[in-house]
């Protein structure tokens, strides 16, 4: 197997190719497999997708919790697997680079941190998030694996739609040592253009309804594409209309998808 310090080398590399890298989410180890058989080169996991899981909603999860379920999805699969560490599960930027190292010895080789307080409800000031991704920055950089740190600037997923604040932020992430840079939602092509020309590191971006295409982000100069829970939750959303179809109908047309599912799985898992 290739060891952890090169595949977060090789993850890290992916993000100065050509074309953008293309980030999907599995939310268990069997979906992981089941991506990684599908010819993706890296993946990450998705707080929402994971919690669904449990039967919680996003933000219900563990730092415990979170760590082990990165640490099971990528024991099963030698590509590089990254986390969403949701806000580092500390407020502090010790509790921060705690849980950045504890990532490390998971055996993952990414992560993200935001700059949202879920207790709290409200976006950390500017100086205090800036000196979290630093903290984060020298745990993740400072030992033999360079664990490739997005840090993500939640503003426009949490109801503050302010580009120029969002882009303020992003820069302080930057020079505070984030190796990629993310704010979700947002989607607009010509935000996300003033985005990339605001940096000079990686930017992410997460694929939203009647947002631009991946080619269209590429030509914006993004350089990578994360689908969050989406894929978690059309999961779940096939397996409501099939349970709806069964209960409602007493028909079984469900079966043409699962037979698809059950033919990926056996060549998957093979």
């Amino acid at each position: 197997m290739i060891g952890q310090a090169q595949l977060a080398d090789s993850f890290l590399a992916l993000h100065h190719s050509r074309a953008p890298l293309l980030l999907p989410n599995p939310w268990d180890p069997g979906s992981a497999r089941l991506l990684a058989s599908l010819g993706f080169e890296a993946l990450a996991t998705t707080s929402s997708g994971f919690a669904a899981t449990l039967g919680r909603l996003d933000g219900g999860v563990t730092r415990e919790e979170a760590l082990g379920h990165g640490a099971a999805l990528a024991s099963v699969t030698d590509l590089p697997v990254s986390a969403d560490l949701e806000n580092g599960f500390a407020d502090d930027p010790e509790g921060v680079a705690e849980t950045v190292a504890l990532a490390i010895d998971a055996g993952l080789v990414g992560c993200s941190v935001e700059d949202y307080n879920r207790s709290a409800d409200a976006i950390y000031d500017a100086s205090l998030a800036a000196d979290r991704v630093a903290a984060a920055a020298e745990a993740a950089h400072s030992g033999p694996v360079h664990l490739v740190l997005t840090a993500r600037a939640e503003n426009h997923v949490r109801g503050h739609d302010d580009l120029a604040d969002t882009i303020a932020r992003l820069q302080r992430y930057q020079d505070a040592g984030a190796d990629v840079l993310f704010a979700p939602g947002l989607n607009r092509a010509e935000d996300l253009r003033r985005l990339v020309a605001s940096v000079d590191r990686p930017v992410n971006v997460l694929a939203l309804p009647n947002g631009p295409t991946v080619p269209e982000l590429a030509a914006l100069g993004v350089r990578r594409v994360s689908v969050g829970g989406a894929f978690a939750f059309a999961a779940l959303g096939a397996m409501v209309e099939a349970a709806r179809e069964f209960r409602e109908q007493g028909t079984y047309g469900f079966w043409g998808r699962a037979r698809e599912g059950s033919s990926a799985a056996r060549s998957a898992f093979d």
